[in-house]
């Protein structure tokens, strides 16, 4: 009889309890050039972003707000607008694609209230759009983690499976781009390499026997993650290894008829990867004028990396240090390796790959501004793959309990940087100030979040710098 497993019901559970605690907006530069796709393309037909960020800039202006004025609507030698006279957008389209749904929905919804006398703008703009869109986040990275929970449980049981998942959403910056900075691209596109990894590991061990069908929707899921976070491109770098092993092997055995046949399927791949990223090539040609992206974003990359180590370790920015349990995550591999050495090698490979254009944005590769290292949030099912088997190997040996209060404490941390990013010490936007850390995180944050509850939990937009929800 198959035991019972809690896992996906605490994950749901916990996603649920914090709903009352979201924030949705729109309201930072990065965030309008994701929505301004969606609303522009639905309701204007058109890649025209003037009106968008015209309305955005202003919702800003009324709390003294100009950074989405002065990011979108200003030109800058460093920031030009494209040569077709439309105003530049250095964000892809995959996110406005994803949370398509939702916002159709929310239409749909806006049209029948209106219906029954509500009246509520029909322009994209209104409430229930931006609502919509955010709670389509909240949906997408509870999807990945299921799905990243089933992953774990290939190779570890349901209390290390359960624990590794949540404690890698609590103590990172994922849970902050779930329910605070709400329309970003990293949850949507968490949940595409979580369902990557899920169809691809369906036949992990005997890459041969992976269909047509199967290539081809991998091929397409893989085009989604590049055109939502192009630096997910390079994650595709552990399906590649893994073919070029398994060519290494038919060649060795003279397998001619099975290598031809792994060619067919591969180039079906790409293809179909060329064939999602079709949005993205149209959109670029608009706006750009060609089907690639604005210069304003390849003139940031260093190829040599120079900043691969300081992104994991730098002691302002650093991702290690914001999140220490991606470092636990990561050093689980080890541990995964005992289990499928091979597996582990392709998921290092994929971090690694991450690491590196990370460390390849010469000058913004801190990220200040953001809240912990953003980047890597897609890599989470590395991370909880390398965490659960860590936990399974360490539960056998110090029983749950350690192990529960362990991970409280990595969540307890994270919730502290949270409350200290948004509400007590601004400066930490910057980079994190180890000078007092201790006494903010168990002094500072516990009596201040008390005496803000009730703001916190029914007033949260008025604490925001721009109160524009």
């Amino acid at each position: 009889m198959k035991p019972r497993e809690f896992g996906p019901w605490i994950i749901l559970g916990v996603c649920l309890l914090l709903l009352p605690i979201s924030l949705p907006r729109v309201a930072l530069s990065d965030e309008v050039q994701y929505y301004a796709y969606l609303r522009s393309v639905y309701f204007d037909h058109d890649l025209d972003f003037r009106n968008e960020y015209t309305y955005f800039a202003e919702q800003g202006r009324r709390f003294g707000d100009e950074a989405v004025a002065m990011a979108l609507l200003r030109e800058d030698a460093v920031n030009p607008n494209p040569t077709t006279g439309l105003l530049r957008n250095v964000a892809p389209v995959g996110a406005a694609i994803l949370w398509a749904p939702g916002f159709i929905l929310a239409d749909l919804g806006v049209l029948l209230a209106n219906r029954f006398g509500i009246e509520i703008p029909r322009d994209g703009f209104a409430r229930p759009y931006i609502v919509a869109v955010c709670m389509m986040t909240v949906l997408y990275t509870l999807l990945g983690l299921q799905l990243t929970y089933r992953l774990a449980r290939r190779y570890s049981g349901d209390f290390a499976a359960t624990v590794a998942t949540l404690t890698v959403f609590l103590a990172s910056p994922l849970v902050f781009y779930t329910y605070i900075a709400m329309p970003w691209a990293h949850a949507p596109g968490f949940f595409l390499f979580a369902l990557f990894l899920t169809i691809w590991l369906r036949d992990w061990g005997r890459p041969q026997q992976r269909s047509l069908a199967t290539w081809l929707l991998l091929g397409l899921i893989g085009g989604l993650m590049v055109i939502t976070r192009e630096q997910l491109g390079l994650l595709l770098i552990i399906p590649a290894l893994e073919a070029l092993g398994g060519y290494w092997q038919l060649l060795r055995t003279r397998a001619w008829p099975l290598a031809l046949r792994q060619v067919g399927r591969h180039v079906a791949f790409l293809l179909a990867l060329l064939l999602a990223l079709t949005p993205q090539l149209v959109a670029y040609q608009i706006l750009n004028g060609r089907p690639g992206p604005s210069a304003t974003v390849a003139g940031k990359l260093d190829w040599a990396s120079p900043n691969f180590f300081n992104t994991l370790f730098d002691p302002g920015r650093g991702a290690f240090l914001w999140a220490p349990v991606l470092a636990l995550g990561l050093l689980g591999l080890f541990w995964l390796g005992r289990r499928d050495y091979a597996l582990a090698l392709l998921l290092l490979a994929g971090f690694l790959a991450q690491t590196y254009i990370n460390g390849a944005f010469g000058t913004t590769w801190h990220l200040r501004g953001a809240f912990g290292f953003r980047r890597l949030i897609e890599c989470t099912p590395i991370f909880v793959l390398g965490l659960a088997a860590l936990l399974e190997w360490l539960r056998l040996r110090v029983g749950p309990w350690p192990i529960l209060a362990s991970a409280l404490l990595l969540v307890y941390w994270n919730v502290g940087l949270i409350a200290q990013w948004t509400l007590l010490r601004p400066a930490l936007r910057r980079e994190l100030i180890w000078d007092g850390m201790l006494y903010y995180q168990f002094v500072e944050v516990p009596s201040q979040v008390l005496a803000r509850l009730g703001p916190l939990i029914f007033d949260r937009c008025r604490l925001t710098t721009n109160q524009t929800c």
